[in-house]
């Protein structure tokens, strides 16, 4: 059997030579292990700790190796990373176990480097305390990039946007745990009873006023087995996603277009928002996406939703002005759930570069669904204006029959959702960072 740190091994090597999100290689590798409670909660915090802070533990072996750490293979990268990682960071555990641990796996998964192993993380435990970061006055954008593990054009591209003092406390925030949210689904319980019966299976549970079925959880481990997940009393979902649900505030009875819908989070709630009335048409281009959809609608207990395999940047005659609602929630950088998947933050610049021209052809398509006087609604995970207000903008200016409503029925950022669109950040909101956009078919 597989101790933790092979299982978190394991995880990260996949992270980083598959491309796999960090979120499913925990869930990945956790699934396919034997691992006890507090073994899979240990090997969780290696997995994002590794990958939140790799600039940083690479920064770290280079001052200690003679080898620089993009020389060295995968493995020996991944097993020094992680031995520095619990040294540094983990005051649960012992500087000699971390040390011996990593020789262990060193001795399974690249046998000749076991010694250059030990030497590096034995150097690492006697000099810890003289580990500096860059000169913070003398480039700040280096400092921030080594501190925080950025690409460093990422957090350049912040400062010249948002500030010095806002990008620290955004890459602060970011590297901090995010909490975890579950979704009531009101058509089988009331929030009040579901944080009863959460309660009495030990996990403390906080009713979050802002949405009426959200519910701060800690402590809740194990979900897929859980019987009330399976039972389909609740759906994680972060409270961003949560609001969109309500900025649409759909009738029983809406025939309600979902572009871009995996992993189904918005769509099982507008569904569940109609009293499981109406027709919520839930599209995406991957079949282990639309499985994923299927699944959760099932469990949830929803016959209102009809699942599609359809590429939302192709356009759709047959679905030519039959929607009350079009939700365009577009593909995107992500910068706004780095706290859930760290990866995110070493997104070479020319990944991204042709990402705007997807999204502005998306909601191009999208507008052509929209019933008149029905709406319109363009979402994403990030916090870039290139990828949300500035496709909006542009939209606008092609696009006369459209305007920008008022979002009333949230109240979550009062600075700009009177003229029609939110704007969310982690270190303001507490939550992902996120933007939507209410805009309505006028003729």
């Amino acid at each position: 059997m597989k101790s933790s740190r092979e299982v978190a091994l394991n995880a990260i090597y996949d992270i980083e030579n598959n491309g796999l999100y960090s979120n499913l290689g925990v869930n990945k590798h956790l699934r396919e292990s034997n691992l006890k409670d507090m073994d899979r909660g240990f090997c969780t915090e290696l997995i994002y700790g590794v990958t939140e802070n790799k600039y940083f533990l690479n920064y770290v072996i280079n001052k200690f190796s003679k080898i620089k750490a993009k020389k060295l293979s995968p493995h020996v990268r991944n097993i020094l990373q992680m031995g520095i990682y619990q040294i540094l960071f983990l005051d649960s555990t012992k500087d000699f176990a971390a040390v011996n641990e990593s020789v262990n796996l060193s001795k399974k998964y690249c046998k000749k480097a076991s010694g250059f192993v030990n030497g590096v993380l034995r150097n690492v435990v006697r000099n810890q305390t003289d580990i500096k970061y860059p000169d913070k006055n003398e480039d700040i954008v280096k400092y921030l990039s080594i501190k925080y593990s950025y690409e460093e054009w990422i957090i350049k591209n912040w400062i010249d946007k948002f500030g010095q003092d806002f990008t620290e406390e955004l890459v602060e925030e970011n590297n901090e745990k995010p909490d975890l949210y579950l979704r009531t689904n009101e058509l089988k319980i009331s929030r009040e009873d579901l944080i009863k019966k959460l309660e009495e299976q030990g996990v403390e549970c906080e009713a979050v006023k802002l949405v009426k079925e959200a519910i701060k959880v800690k402590s809740l481990k194990n979900i897929e087995n859980n019987e009330l997940y399976k039972r389909g009393y609740f759906q994680i979902q972060d409270i961003s996603s949560m609001i969109i649900g309500h900025v649409i505030n759909p009738r029983e009875n809406d025939n309600i277009l979902d572009v871009c819908s995996a992993p189904g989070g918005k769509t099982t709630h507008l569904a569940t928002l109609m009293e499981n009335k109406g027709k919520v048409i839930a599209r995406d281009i991957f079949d282990h996406k639309l499985k994923l959809i299927k699944e959760n609608t099932k469990r949830l207990g929803l016959s209102n939703v009809d699942i599609q395999k359809f590429d939302a940047t192709e356009f759709d005659e047959e679905s030519l002005e039959k929607f009350e609602t079009v939700l365009v929630d577009a593909p995107c950088s992500g910068f706004g759930i780095i706290r859930r998947k760290p990866e995110i933050k070493y997104k070479r610049k020319k990944e991204l570069e042709g990402i705007p021209q997807i999204q502005k052809t998306i909601l191009q398509n999208s507008s052509k669904y929209v019933k008149k006087g029905g709406l319109l609604i363009y979402s994403t995970c990030t916090i870039e204006d290139r990828e949300n207000i500035d496709i909006v903008s542009e939209f606008l200016k092609l696009n006369g029959n459209f305007e920008l409503e008022p979002i009333t029925n949230v109240n979550v950022d009062l600075e700009n959702q009177e003229n029609g669109y939110i704007k969310l950040y982690p270190n303001v909101h507490g939550m992902d960072g996120f933007f939507i956009a209410k805009l309505r078919r006028m003729r």
